[in-house]
């Protein structure tokens, strides 16, 4: 079985498990105070162009939201988010057993416009009872989103912007960061990024690392006891060392960059081929992840041999897949589909 279903199903790029091999015996400092944490919160920051930003290093991308949004909130505010977020959908209640609310508001494709966060916003404060309600605290979004889709430079300053002008922080997570950034038609750099939100996070765990998110905090409100909310939260390794040493590896020399548009560059070979065959996409994705609208008859013939993430019913006779590729996709597994759908379809 040739695995497409999601960007997690190696272990670790061979770099990194040559650098942690071949400082497996150094004796560090714990909980991400060692030299290498240092140098890679270094290399993130001038990637970043923040040279302010504060820098973690947290195990994973639930334990970097859960604490990002409980560090955030007040205990009586909420996360304003879309309905497909990954908060509202696929963390398990995470956010609410912080003792906060999800704010869903509709959306097709994945992302939040800046007009829906403004009405949400003005919605709230209008009414006379809303000492009654959770009150909008935080705004979370997801570059790429769990669609696929991204924002574009225009979208995330109009987002930035009415999220400054109501006082709501911007999150942005990044667990697909690098994928997002090389996004066939992306207009958008890290330093945007951190110029534009509050508090965001670079993925590792599907990029390349075995495991770990870095979260880069700008705003400088939001950095007090960072810490302590992390070890709270349960994100903190004792071990810190083994998530700075994958990151300082990641961003001494571009490999994040490279192995991120690799892993676009073989989901675009596999939708060219489906668009080739006359085949829709749920979503204008140009990402890693690709949303075919199959006949079930041929999903049934392709999951024989590949193995893809079932998504929706589409109608009586199709559904949407999500083909996912990573960092380490195999050129001939990717060609070897590619034959596939040509002789299927």
């Amino acid at each position: 079985m040739i695995r497409f279903e999601c960007d997690y199903t190696e272990g670790a790029h061979p770099r990194i498990l040559e650098r942690l091999v071949k400082t497996n015996e150094e004796q560090t400092p714990g909980y991400g105070m060692d030299a290498h944490c240092e140098k890679a919160r270094g290399y993130i920051r001038q990637a970043c162009q923040a040279e302010h930003a504060d820098v973690h290093f947290l195990v994973g991308g639930t334990q970097a939201n859960t604490t990002i949004i409980a560090s955030v909130l007040r205990p009586h505010q909420g996360v304003i988010a879309a309905n497909t977020g990954h908060i509202a959908v696929h963390e398990t209640g995470a956010i609410e057993a912080t003792g906060h609310k999800v704010l869903i508001l509709p959306s097709d494709d994945g992302k939040l416009e800046a007009q829906q966060v403004r009405d949400l916003y003005e919605a709230h404060w209008n009414d006379m009872t809303h000492e009654h309600m959770v009150q909008p605290g935080l705004v979370y979004i997801s570059h790429p989103t769990e669609n696929g889709t991204t924002y574009s430079k225009a979208e995330l300053e109009a987002l930035s912007k009415v999220c400054r002008e109501c006082k709501l922080p911007l999150m942005i997570d990044g667990a697909r960061l690098g994928y997002g950034l090389a996004a066939q038609g992306s207009d958008l750099s890290l330093a945007d990024i951190a110029r534009l939100c509050d508090v965001f996070y670079i993925g590792g765990t599907k990029i390349g690392a075995m495991m770990g998110e870095a979260v880069v905090i700008i705003n400088d409100v939001l950095k007090r006891d960072f810490r302590y909310i992390i070890k709270q939260n349960g994100g903190m390794l004792a071990k810190g060392r083994l998530l700075g040493i994958q990151f300082e590896t990641l961003f001494e020399d571009g490999l994040y960059y490279e192995i991120s548009q690799h892993a676009v560059d073989m989901a675009m070979l596999i939708r060219a081929a489906f668009a080739e065959k006359g085949v829709c996409f749920r979503y204008p994705s140009m990402t890693n992840q690709q949303f075919p609208i199959l006949p079930d008859a041929v999903l049934q013939k392709i999951n024989e041999k590949y193995s893809c993430s079932y998504w929706e019913r589409v109608d009586a006779e199709h559904s949407a897949v999500r083909f996912c590729t990573s960092w380490a996709t195999k050129k001939e597994n990717v060609a070897m589909l590619i034959k596939d759908i040509q002789a299927l379809l």
